[in-house]
C-alpha cells in the first residue's frame, strides 16, 4: 500500500507505516522471505522499535492480514445482508471483489505467496473470504439456486474457485501481458473489460442447463 500525505492529512502514525510497508514487502516476497529488519528500513525506524507496536514478525502478518480481511470483506458481508440472495447480487460481489483487486492488488499477491511457500493464518483467510460461498445450497443464509445447474451437480464449490482464480490470476499475472494488451492492465479501460468478461462468463454459468 503506497502511502500518500497531502497537505490537509495528518501524518500516518508509526504503527499504520509499519503496516503499509509491511503489507508491500509480504505482497512482494512472502511470509518467510521477509524481515522485520526490512520493514524497520523501509519505515525509516530502527528494528528494536517494531516490538514497540508488534511483538514479532507473525504478529505482525496477522495485523496486515486483518486489515486486509476487514476490507476485502465487505462485499462479502453485504452479500449475506441481502434481504434476497439472487444471481445478481453474486455477479454485483464478483465485480464489487474485482475492483477491489484492481485498487489494492496486495492481498492477490499475499495469498499467491501463501499458496506457493507458506505462511501463517491461511485458512483463516479462506474461510473468512469465501467459505459461506462454498456451502451447497440450503445452507444458512446462502440459500438459492444462484449457480444454476453448477449448484444442482454439487459444483458450487469449484465455481467459486474458478472464479477466484480467475479474479486473483489476473492481478498477478496480467503485468506480463501487458504489451499483448497494448495497455496497463490496472488501468480504467482494463479494468471495464475484465468486468465485462467477468459478467458474460457469470451470465452463461447461470444460463447453462446442462445440455
Amino acid at each position: 500500500m503506497t502511502e500518500s500525505i497531502s497537505q490537509n492529512t495528518a501524518p500516518l502514525r508509526t504503527s499504520e507505516r509499519i503496516l503499509d510497508a509491511a503489507e508491500d514487502l509480504f505482497a512482494q516476497k512472502g511470509y518467510a522471505a521477509t524481515s522485520l529488519g526490512e520493514v524497520a528500513d523501509r519505515v525509516g525506524i530502527r528494528s528494536p522499535s517494531l516490538y514497540n507496536h508488534f511483538r514479532n514478525k507473525e504478529a505482525l502478518y496477522e495485523a496486515v492480514l486483518e486489515r486486509l480481511l476487514e476490507e476485502f470483506g465487505r462485499p462479502l458481508q453485504a452479500l449475506q445482508s441481502a434481504q434476497a440472495l439472487d444471481q445478481e447480487h453474486v455477479i454485483e460481489w464478483v465485480e464489487a471483489i474485482v475492483r477491489q483487486h484492481h485498487a489494492n492488488p496486495n492481498l492477490a499477491k499475499l495469498l499467491q505467496h501463501a499458496a506457493l511457500s507458506g505462511g501463517p493464518h491461511t485458512n483463516e483467510i479462506i474461510e473468512r473470504l469465501f467459505s459461506p460461498m462454498f456451502r451447497a445450497p440450503g445452507d444458512e443464509a446462502m440459500d438459492g439456486d444462484y449457480f444454476g445447474h453448477l449448484s444442482r451437480l454439487g459444483l458450487q464449490p469449484w465455481a467459486v474457485m474458478a472464479f477466484n482464480n480467475l479474479v486473483m490470476s489476473y492481478v498477478t499475472m496480467a503485468p506480463m501481458y501487458r504489451d499483448l494488451l497494448g495497455q496497463d492492465p490496472f488501468s480504467d479501460e482494463a479494468l471495464a473489460q475484465q468486468l465485462t468478461l467477468i459478467r458474460t462468463l457469470l451470465k452463461s454459468v447461470f444460463a447453462y442447463r446442462g445440455e
